[in-house]
């Protein structure tokens, strides 16, 4: 089953289609869009493997956290079983993103939240 990202529920956005945007908003061309959609992804992850935060100003900041071990349960046997420590990434929005998010939602979601 063939899927395009206007099918599904909730579509993502693609490194393809920021490269495409690149390449008819600033006019580099396709190829160079790519690579450069591709070289600031490397670079994120790479500076997040070393354990280093991700701040992008207006944005936010993507941090690694390291989760202690734990024990957990086999939810279908409820066997006890060790759950090891391990590195996950996280995103912490910028005010400002958070408040353009707000701003989508109207005056009612503020006043809720």
């Amino acid at each position: 089953m063939d899927f395009s990202v206007e099918s599904l529920e909730t579509p993502a956005l693609t490194k393809a289609q920021l490269a495409e945007l690149l390449f008819e908003q600033i006019g580099l061309n396709k190829r160079e869009s790519k690579d450069m959609i591709d070289a600031f992804f490397d670079l994120m992850a790479d500076r997040l493997v070393e354990g280093e935060d991700v701040k992008i100003s207006g944005f936010g900041n993507f941090q690694i956290r390291t989760k202690a071990p734990r024990p957990g349960r086999n939810p279908r046997t409820g066997e006890a079983i060790p759950i090891d420590a391990r590195r996950v990434v996280t995103f912490h929005a910028s005010h400002k993103l958070k408040e353009l998010i707000q701003g989508e939602g109207g005056e009612d979601s503020r006043a809720e939240a």
